[in-house]
């Protein structure tokens, strides 16, 4: 079982190399069954993509490109996806468990009331990403992704990780982020500190954080 660690968390990542394990070719993501399972599906460029109600278990997702994707109750199981772009998503009411995202382009991406559990995102482009209503109910960790001007609003991350991560005039809105790990990160520029509570943070943040607030309450500071 493969796994990666990131602080204090271990998040398992889907092992598609494992013996006796052949993922079948496929054309599209969707199927009338309801279920696409042990397949890999690759270098395809759509105008848009949509999927509904439907189950993506075991499978390699590679160089996708959408102009449009809108996933609604769409649930992934032991999936990876790399290299691929989809545009302004939209996913919404959907689980994601054991899924590895790496090089990935999720710019102004929106989701809603998504379920991540043992969620693993690399090195991936989410400026400008909305969360709403996203829970964190395993491991999940942000290792050198950029969220420049995203916002996260009533969401549960934590114990999450972010993990040498662009935070650039994110915004932390109202929601839970006990323990989520925030060491490494240049925090100065962030918004919404005061729901920060529990965080983990290292040495010498104390004045990320600080300039973070002054910023935010409109404070200035003078001799005369």
């Amino acid at each position: 079982m493969a796994s990666r660690t990131f602080g204090h968390i271990t998040v398992t990542t889907p092992d598609l190399d494992e013996p006796g394990l052949y993922l079948f070719v496929v054309e599209t993501l969707d199927s009338p069954r309801g279920s696409v399972q042990d397949f890999t599906h690759r270098d395809v460029d759509l105008r848009s993509l949509a999927l509904a109600g439907i189950q993506l278990v075991t499978g390699r997702i590679a160089d996708i490109r959408a102009q449009q994707a809108e996933f609604e109750e769409v649930n992934l199981h032991g999936i990876e996806i790399t290299g691929s772009d989809l545009g302004s998503a939209r996913w919404s009411g959907s689980k994601l468990t054991r899924v590895h995202f790496r090089d990935c382009k999720l710019m102004g991406a929106a989701l809603d009331r998504v379920v991540l559990d043992d969620v693993l995102f690399e090195r991936c482009r989410l400026d400008y990403a909305s969360f709403e209503k996203v829970r964190a109910t395993g491991p999940v960790a942000f290792a050198g992704c950029t969220f420049t001007e995203a916002t996260f609003t009533d969401c549960d991350l934590s114990d999450a990780v972010f993990s040498d991560c662009g935070l650039k005039l994110t915004e932390f809105g109202g929601g839970r982020y006990r323990k989520a790990d925030l060491r490494g990160n240049d925090l100065s520029q962030i918004r919404g500190v005061a729901n920060l509570a529990e965080v983990r943070i290292g040495p010498g943040q104390q004045t990320d954080l600080a300039q973070a607030l002054v910023r935010e309450l409109g404070i200035t500071l003078g001799d005369d």
